[in-house]
């Protein structure tokens, strides 16, 4: 397995996230004023507006099924997954027309596993590589796959090749973002599968964020150069964004008490299963901020607008979170509270528009004859 971490890495990463104590939020199943979270506010400290507005401006597209990643290509049209067929379909951005590029091999649907993020290369308009993140019937893994549009419908998707494997798969808690940062670099938010112990086992890639070269190799910089692993402790990650500094932001599920946004350091140890949410405990990183799980259960995460934006599932909301630097800038507001029901998947497409998905088609919700929805909104 390329990238695996090994037994020097505890002792490197259990000193480099000792030095990283960041302070989180609390709130009593409403969301939190940002009192005492992370940081002093980073370079650039300018605060979003406390409050903000969000609009759909039109369906982009329905009848989806099982919407999970999707990445938006060069021009504007989108490529949407379908975590339980495996189906990777082209949606025209003007038009909402659905083409069929084909069907991810080897994918073994179950739970919540199945075809989960997708990330087109930073070099995408010369390189046609397309990233997905799945479940096997033996692990999860990233690989990358060249498309062709000169290819018939349907047969578009090249052959997969796996850049990295082994992160531990389950009935649940299979994580599955992945989104190149602004270095260049993949990020890969991974779940312990149901064993909790994994989390904070630094000889697994689950309950991990992880960073690496976009052919799967341990990223420079990574707390062990030896390692893919870029910080762990955690239980299920959903989201991942960058803000305009650069910051790498997480959102992720925690089990009965909090759900967590986290601001991501290199080495740190987020807690799980040692803590859920803000906890204090020496060694283990604090939430930024935290909801009861009712009230989100985090999926997607975005950054639009000077503001995180942030899906909820089980909360059916889309969450705004302004920030000033490490910090929000005011409590969390919420949107489209039990509209479009579970909401899924959010993309930034410009600096006030985000693309949302929802997902009442998973085994969880209550789809209506038009869903799942492919929605364009205007924020701010």
């Amino acid at each position: 397995m390329r990238g695996t971490p090994n037994a020097p890495v505890r002792a490197a990463l259990a000193a480099a996230s000792a030095l990283l104590l960041l302070a989180g939020c609390s709130d009593d199943g409403s969301p939190s004023t940002g009192a005492g979270t992370a940081g002093t506010g980073g370079p650039s400290a300018s605060a979003a507006p406390a409050r903000g507005s969000a609009e759909v401006v039109r369906t982009i597209a329905t009848r989806l099924n099982s919407p999970w990643g999707v990445a938006v290509l060069p021009g504007g049209d989108l490529l949407v997954g379908s975590r339980d067929t495996g189906r990777i379909v082209r949606v025209g951005a003007g038009d909402g027309r659905q083409s069929e590029l084909g069907t991810v091999p080897g994918i073994a649907a179950a739970g919540e596993g199945g075809l989960l993020g997708l990330a087109l290369s930073p070099g995408y308009g010369a390189d046609h590589w397309l990233y997905a993140y799945f479940t096997t019937e033996s692990d999860n893994r990233v690989v990358r796959m060249l498309v062709d549009d000169a290819r018939p419908e349907g047969q578009r998707l090249g052959a997969p090749d796996t850049i990295l494997r082994g992160i531990p798969k389950g009935p649940v808690h299979n994580g599955g973002r992945i989104a190149f940062g602004p270095d260049g670099m993949l990020y890969a938010g991974t779940g312990e599968s149901g064993r909790r112990g994994l989390a904070q086992d630094l000889d697994s890639l689950g309950g991990k964020i992880l960073r690496m070269t976009p052919d799967g190799r341990p990223a420079p910089g990574n707390p062990r150069a030896d390692s893919v692993v870029y910080s762990h402790g955690h239980r299920n990650v959903q989201g991942l964004a960058w803000d305009a500094d650069g910051r790498l932001w997480a959102s992720e599920f925690g089990q009965d008490t909090w759900d967590e946004l986290n601001l991501v350091r290199p080495g740190g140890d987020y807690g799980w299963p040692l803590a859920e949410g803000r906890a204090g405990k020496p060694g283990l990183v604090d939430p930024v901020e935290q909801w009861k799980p009712a009230a989100a259960s985090p999926s997607g995460l975005a950054y639009a607008g000077g503001a995180l934006w942030m899906a909820g599932l089980r909360g059916r909301t889309l969450w705004r979170i302004p920030l000033r630097g490490e910090r929000p800038a005011a409590s969390p507001q919420a949107f489209f509270e039990g509209e479009y029901g579970r909401l899924r998947t959010v993309v930034a497409t410009s600096g006030d528009t985000l693309v949302l998905t929802t997902s009442n088609t998973d085994g969880r919700g209550k789809p209506d004859a038009q869903d799942d929805r492919l929605l364009l909104l205007k924020v701010s």
